[in-house]
């Protein structure tokens, strides 16, 4: 069996040990059970939504010539989103 050893804030720490307690017991081996869990639970959480981006080569290779067609260099694009971004805050 392996281990780890994590860092959390003391608030995440507590609420994590008073759920694992109340859900598990004040036993032996709630804590671990409770974390094997929440490790089990957001891997696979995580594993599904990577599953969706698989990039085959290169990444960059992968978007090169997306904006091909837009007319616009890098610059003037950075430029306008910009303007888009300072538009949205002074609503």
């Amino acid at each position: 069996m392996g281990g780890i050893k994590v860092y959390i804030p003391d608030d995440v720490e507590q609420r994590f040990r008073r759920t694992a307690m109340a859900v598990y017991g004040y036993g032996r081996g709630a804590l671990s059970k409770a974390a094997e869990e929440a490790f089990s639970q957001w891997s696979s959480e995580k594993e599904k939504a990577l599953s969706l981006f698989e990039f085959v080569g290169d990444p960059v290779e992968a978007i090169e010539g997306l904006l091909e067609g837009v007319g616009k260099s890098g610059v003037e694009l950075q430029h306008e989103a910009r303007r888009i971004r300072a538009r949205k805050v002074l609503r």
